[in-house]
């Protein structure tokens, strides 16, 4: 037993705060459900999508930043409004293909992150402080409220995937059955962006909007490496989402840096590890 204490010290110290509890939980759930659509993103390549959402829901998070001083009811409402009308409207740009995705996402992307930037300029206050907190998060600021939001998000994003898992996957794989059966793939598809965003608005607090691309994509990836079915792939993606998120938040404990970087860099030391790994399998 006492040659255990040094590692019970280790994993037990951080979490005797209120506020490595609530970060650890909210990483645990941001972790969980950035696995779980991170892999409709990746097998569909809408990381670009993800990276533009991302930073689309700026204006929305900004506005509610300053009206409310940083309320996590209030930046989930601002985001969410923002995310789900900039996901719709790139929905509308490229329906029957007025527009090539990659462009109409482009624009709606540079328009609305600048928006965003544009509207903090105007509080002198927001601008440095507040401004870090959104583009990179600030899991350590978790309070209850934002617990709250995190697993009703997580609720909708997993039970939607659950009872539309079929007709996903067939949209995301075989546009010519999906046809044959009739689905409405224009509806699933636009339902999938607002569930990404979902996604997004739940995790800004852990990653904020210029590291969630990572969250989204790197451990689908790794999974993708691991698994070609997609819900094995989806439960491997949701476990290294969550082991990167405690771990790095961890690293970031004990290092003293940022915690949004520190899980971020260890997503993509796993990744770099299951690469290697699925490299020497291969030779």
């Amino acid at each position: 037993m006492e040659a255990l204490q040094p590692i019970l010290d280790f994993l037990l110290t951080p979490m005797s705060y209120q506020f490595m509890q609530r970060a650890l939980l909210g990483g645990i759930i941001v972790g969980l459900i950035c696995g779980v659509i991170g892999c409709f993103v990746v097998i569909r390549s809408m990381s670009f999508f993800g990276d533009a959402l991302a930073h689309a829901v700026l204006p929305g998070v900004a506005i509610a930043y300053i009206l409310t001083g940083g309320a996590g009811i209030g930046l989930f409402i601002g985001g969410l409004i923002a995310g789900v009308g900039s996901a719709l409207g790139i929905g509308w740009l490229t329906r029957e293909n007025r527009l090539k995705e990659d462009t109409a996402i482009g624009i709606v992307f540079v328009t609305m992150f600048a928006l965003g930037i544009a509207i903090i300029s105007q509080d002198e206050r927001a601008y440095g402080r507040d401004l870090v907190h959104i583009l990179f998060g600030n899991i350590l600021g978790i309070v209850d409220t934002d617990l709250v939001i995190m697993v009703l998000c997580g609720v909708i994003v997993v039970g939607s995937i659950v009872l539309f898992y079929k007709e996903l996957m067939i949209i995301s794989f075989d546009q010519s059955l999906a046809r044959t059966l009739k689905l409405p793939s224009e509806g699933l598809r636009l339902f999938l962006l607002i569930l990404i965003a979902l996604t997004i608005i739940a995790s800004l607090q852990v990653v904020g909007t210029t590291l969630m691309l990572a969250m989204l994509v790197v451990p689908a990836a790794a999974a993708h490496l691991i698994t070609h079915r997609l819900h094995h792939m989806i439960l491997v993606a949701s476990l290294i989402g969550i082991i990167s998120c405690v771990i790095g938040i961890y690293v970031s404990y004990y290092l003293d840096i940022a915690a949004g970087p520190s899980i971020v860099l260890t997503v993509s030391s796993l990744f770099v590890m299951v690469f290697i790994g699925a490299r020497l399998r291969a030779v």
